[in-house]
């Protein structure tokens, strides 16, 4: 019998709506990346993205545990001499709060084109209200 390999015509994809009030940041960006992957389905192919959409409301209200929200930055580069800036993640949350879980699920993901498509899939709102309603999305809980 031959080993089974999903095609990307016969994925049927599904719409789910995560809310990340109270939730520990990592914990909540390592379940939402496996959905987007598809690993929640017996059809999961590692070359195919059988994933499925995800939507984050109230991003807001993520908890980040311990010291992190004073101790972690993130840091990033303009490419010039001097062109070094950190940013606490105490701002970060204040002012971008989406930005923050979009960048642990994107690092949570594969690093190539497959991961940049199933990026796609996810929609993050600071607020518990989001406009994806007309594809009526399942609750999905962690």
């Amino acid at each position: 019998m031959a080993t089974f390999s999903a095609k990307a015509s016969e994925v049927q994809r599904k719409w789910f709506v995560v809310d990340a009030s109270g939730q520990p940041l990592g914990r909540l960006a390592s379940q939402v990346a496996s959905v987007l992957r598809g690993k929640h389905k017996p059809i999961y192919t590692p070359h195919v993205d059988t994933g499925d959409f995800v939507v984050v409301v109230n991003a807001d209200k993520v908890k980040l545990t311990g010291d992190k929200l004073d101790g972690k930055t993130y840091q990033r580069h303009s490419g010039i001499p001097g062109g070094f800036k950190e940013t606490p993640y105490r701002q970060l949350m204040a002012e971008k709060p989406a930005f923050v879980i979009e960048k642990a699920v994107r690092g949570m993901l594969p690093k190539n084109s497959l991961g940049r498509k199933m990026r796609t899939k996810l929609k993050v709102y600071a607020g518990p209200t989001h406009p994806h309603s007309a594809q009526q999305p399942d609750e999905l809980t962690f």
